[in-house]
C-alpha cells in the first residue's frame, strides 16, 4: 500500500471489494473483468482511469468506491458535466446508500449538502478546491464524463481538482478519453500514488451500423414497427427536438393498453407549467422530450418513463449521450454536423461516439442500432427521380432541392462510416486565471495563514497547459491581481479580502469587475437606482438568445402594427423593423462605461458586455415565472428561462457589494428567491420521499437551511 493512501483500520480494503461483488451477484450482476479490476485497484489505494465503453458498467465502479469510503467514515464525491446527470446520481445514490448518507449541490441549489456523499456539478468542486485547496475533506473524488476536461467553457472546472487536491484520490470515468499518459503522470505527481489506467474496447452489446436515405418520419416508424424501439432521436438544438416530437404525434407508436399504462404513471404528475400540457400530450403518446429547454420535473419524468420501458421515442439533443440513465436500444442521428459554439462543423470522433455508444442495453438487448439520416435535400431529391421512374425527359424536368445555404455542412455515408472507426482525439486543456479564481484562492491567507500567492503560481505551473501558455496565465494573472487591489477587494497590509464585503461575496462571471466598477458611478438617491443595479447585473452575464429572440419578435410584432397604422409603404416598414433588438435599459450609459473600462484593462479581450432587461422586465411588470412564459411564447425554453433567473440572483447576492444594495435592492433577491423556489423543488421533494417516506409540507430544518446556504453560495 502506498504510504500516502488512507490507512483503512481494521477494514480490509480486498474485502471490502470482494463484499461489494458479492451484493452485485446477488443482485443479478456478474461483474466484466475491467470492473473487478479497477475495483482492485482502487482496494490498493491506487488512482484509477476507467477508459471503457458506454455501457460497460463505470457506474458500478463508481457507486463501489462510494461504498468503500462509506464504510471506511470518509468522504467522497461524485461529479460530472451536467446538472440532469448530477440530479439523476443523486438520486440514484440516495436509493442505493439511503438518503440521509446522500447530498446534492449544484447551481440551482442543495440538498442535505453535509452528507458523506455528495453528488456535484464539477463547478461546485472546482470552487472547493480553490477555495480550501489540501484542507478540503474530501478522500475520494469520481469525475464522470471526464472527457468534459477539453469542454471550450467548461474545462478548467475540471482540470483545477487534478491540480489543488493533493490529499485526495481520483476515479476519473470516460468512454472517449483517447491519450491518458498525462493524467497518469500528473495524478501521480499530485498525490503521490500510484495510477492505474483500466482500459477495454470491448463493448457488452455491440453496434450495428446503417446510413438510411429515407424521411425522418419513414426511418423512425420503420425502427418502431421492427422491434427496434425505444429509439433516441439526436438533435442539435431544443427547437428541433421539440419539432420532430410534434411533427412524430401524426403517427400511432403505442396501443390503446401502452397509452392507458401511461396515463396511469403520469396521473400524480402536475403539468401545471405552460409548457406542461403539450408537453404532456406527447408522452401520452409515447414520446418523450429530453433537454435544457425543460424544467426538471419533466426531464427526471421522461428519464423514468424511459426507465420503465414506457417510451418509444426520445426526442432529445445531444447531451442526453452524457451518461444520462435513458436506456434505449437505437441511435437515429438526423445529421452528422452540429454548431460547435463557434462554427458549424462535422461532428466530432469524440462527440460521436460519445452519443452513439448509447445505443443498446445491457441485460435487454443483444445488439444495438447507430442509424444515420442522409440530409433531407438528398432525401428529396432521391424521391424526386424514384417518381421519375428512369425516364430522361422527366430526369431533366427534376427541379432539385438545394442544400441550406447557411448552417449546413456536407456528409454522405462515407462520412459516417469514417465516424464509426474513428477513435477520440487528445483532449485539450483549456485552463485559464478568472477574477473569481484569484480571489478564492487569495482568501486562504487570511483564513489559513497559508502563502495564498504562492498556491496561485503553483497553479499555473502544474496545470495542464504549454510553457508558453503558462507564461501568458502568468501575465493575465498579474494583471488580473493588480485590478483586484485598485478597487480595495485585495487588500495588501494586512493581505486579505476586503472585510466590509459580504462573507459570500464572489466574482465568478467574467465580467464582475466592471459591475464593481460601474456600481460607484450610479446614483444611489435616484429612484431608477434599484432597477440600474439589476440591469448591470444582467449586463455581465451570457444571453440567453432563445429568450431576446422572442422579446425582439414581441417588439417586431408591435412595431409592424405602428407602422402600418402610419400608412408606412412595404419596403420601408421591413427596413424599420430590422432596426428592431431586445430592450437595453442604459444602454448608452453601460456601452460607454465598459469601453472606458476595457481600455484601462487589457485583459478584458474578447470579452464584452451585453445590456438587456429580462429579470428587470419581469420585475417592474410583476410577471410570474409562468405568466412571462405565456406573453414571450416560451414554453420550450422553460428550463433555460428558470437557470438564467438562478445566475441573475446569485450574480446579485454574490458580486454587488452590501454597501451598494438598499431596501428595494434586497427586496429584489427575496423576489427572485421566491420565485425560483416556487418554480420547480422536484428535487427537494423527491429527497423527502426517499428519506421520509413523502414530501414534508414544510422543509426540514436542515433541508430549508441548505437551500438557503445554495442560494448564496453556489
Amino acid at each position: 500500500m502506498n504510504p500516502k493512501a488512507d490507512a483503512p483500520g481494521a477494514i480490509d480494503p480486498l474485502d471490502l471489494v470482494s463484499d461489494y461483488i458479492d451484493k452485485q451477484k446477488t443482485r443479478g450482476f456478474e461483474l466484466y473483468a475491467a470492473q473487478e479490476e479497477a475495483l482492485l485497484e482502487l482496494a490498493a489505494g491506487k488512482n484509477v482511469i476507467l477508459n471503457t465503453p458506454t455501457g460497460s458498467g463505470k457506474s458500478l465502479v463508481a457507486a463501489g468506491l462510494h461504498e468503500m469510503a462509506l464504510r471506511r467514515g470518509v468522504r467522497s464525491v461524485y461529479t460530472c458535466p451536467i446538472k440532469a446527470l448530477v440530479n439523476e446520481k443523486f438520486l440514484a445514490l440516495c436509493q442505493e446508500f439511503g438518503a440521509e448518507n446522500v447530498g446534492l449541490a449544484t447551481g440551482d441549489g442543495a440538498v442535505n449538502s453535509g452528507a458523506p456523499i455528495l453528488c456535484c456539478t464539477a463547478e461546485i468542486l472546482m470552487n472547493d478546491a480553490l477555495r480550501e485547496g489540501a484542507r478540503l475533506d474530501v478522500t475520494e473524488v469520481v469525475m464522470d464524463e471526464f472527457h468534459y476536461f477539453s469542454d471550450r467553457e467548461r474545462g478548467v472546472a475540471w482540470q483545477i481538482p487534478l491540480l489543488a487536491l493533493p490529499r485526495t484520490r481520483f476515479l476519473l470515468m470516460s468512454a472517449t478519453l483517447g491519450d491518458t499518459a498525462p493524467f497518469e503522470e500528473g495524478l501521480t505527481r499530485l498525490n503521490g500514488r500510484e495510477t492505474a489506467v483500466i482500459k477495454s474496447m470491448q463493448r457488452p452489446v455491440p453496434l450495428e451500423a446503417r446510413y438510411v436515405e429515407t424521411t425522418l418520419q419513414e426511418t423512425v416508424t420503420d425502427l418502431v414497427r421492427s422491434g427496434k424501439a425505444p429509439v433516441y432521436i439526436v438533435n442539435f438544438s431544443q427547437a428541433a427536438a421539440a419539432g420532430v416530437a410534434q411533427d412524430l404525434m401524426s403517427v400511432d407508436f403505442c396501443t390503446k393498453e401502452e397509452k392507458k399504462t401511461i396515463g396511469e404513471f403520469i396521473a400524480d404528475t402536475p403539468f401545471n407549467s405552460p409548457y406542461g400540457r403539450e408537453l404532456q400530450r406527447t408522452i401520452r403518446h409515447g414520446i418523450g422530450i429530453h433537454h435544457a429547454g425543460l424544467l426538471p420535473r419533466y426531464r427526471i419524468l421522461v428519464e423514468r418513463l424511459a426507465q420503465k420501458g414506457l417510451l418509444k421515442i426520445i426526442c432529445g439533443t445531444d447531451t442526453l449521450g452524457v451518461g444520462v440513465n435513458v436506456p434505449i436500444r437505437t441511435v437515429l442521428f438526423t445529421q452528422l454536423y452540429k454548431f460547435d459554439g463557434e462554427k458549424t462543423a462535422l461532428l466530432t470522433s469524440r462527440d460521436f461516439h460519445q452519443i452513439a455508444g448509447r445505443a443498446g442495453r445491457r441485460g435487454f438487448d443483444d445488439i444495438g442500432y447507430v442509424v444515420a439520416q442522409a440530409p433531407e435535400h438528398v432525401v428529396e431529391n432521391l424521391k424526386l427521380e424514384a417518381k421519375a421512374g428512369g425516364d430522361p425527359k422527366k430526369l431533366r424536368k427534376i427541379v432539385r432541392r438545394k442544400p441550406p445555404e447557411k448552417g449546413y455542412v456536407h456528409y454522405g455515408k462515407e462520412t459516417f462510416e469514417k465516424l464509426m472507426q474513428s477513435t477520440p482525439e487528445p483532449l485539450q486543456s483549456r485552463f485559464r486565471v478568472t477574477h473569481g479564481m484569484l480571489l478564492q484562492v487569495l482568501s486562504r491567507t487570511e483564513r489559513y495563514q497559508e502563502d495564498s500567492c504562492q498556491a496561485m503560481r503553483q497553479l499555473v505551473r502544474d496545470s495542464y497547459e504549454s510553457e508558453v501558455q503558462k507564461e501568458r496565465h502568468r501575465r493575465e494573472g498579474w494583471q488580473l491581481f493588480r485590478s483586484l487591489v485598485d478597487r480595495d477587494i485585495i487588500q495588501l497590509d494586512p493581505f486579505r479580502v476586503n472585510v466590509n464585503l459580504q462573507e459570500d461575496f464572489s466574482l465568478f462571471q467574467a465580467l464582475s469587475l466592471y459591475l464593481i466598477d460601474t456600481l460607484k458611478v450610479l446614483d444611489p438617491e435616484s429612484p431608477e437606482y434599484p432597477l440600474d443595479v439589476l440591469t448591470l447585473v444582467e449586463s455581465v452575464l451570457e444571453n440567453p438568445e432563445a429568450i431576446l429572440r422572442k422579446q425582439v419578435d414581441e417588439l417586431k410584432t408591435q412595431r409592424l402594427a405602428e407602422l402600418k397604422e402610419q400608412g408606412v409603404e412595404y419596403e420601408q416598414r421591413m427596413e424599420e423593423l430590422e432596426k428592431v433588438e431586445h430592450p437595453k435599459p442604459r444602454g448608452e450609459f453601460i456601452y460607454e462605461t465598459f469601453n472606458e473600462f476595457a481600455r484601462r484593462h487589457p485583459w478584458v479581450g474578447q470579452e464584452n458586455i451585453r445590456p438587456k432587461s429580462i429579470v428587470r422586465d419581469m420585475y417592474e411588470t410583476f410577471a410570474s415565472f409562468s405568466e412571462y412564459v405565456r406573453d414571450l411564447g416560451l414554453q420550450r425554453s422553460e428550463g433555460l428561462l428558470l437557470r438564467y433567473l438562478s445566475e441573475t440572483y446569485r450574480t446579485l447576492v454574490q458580486s454587488v457589494p452590501a454597501q451598494h444594495k438598499n431596501e428595494e435592492i434586497e427586496a429584489i433577491e427575496v423576489y427572485l428567491g421566491s420565485m425560483i423556489r416556487g418554480v420547480d423543488a422536484s428535487l427537494l421533494e423527491e429527497w423527502e420521499k426517499l428519506r421520509y417516506g413523502a414530501p414534508v409540507t414544510t422543509p426540514t430544518a436542515q433541508a430549508a437551511s441548505d437551500l438557503n446556504q445554495a442560494e448564496r453560495t453556489l
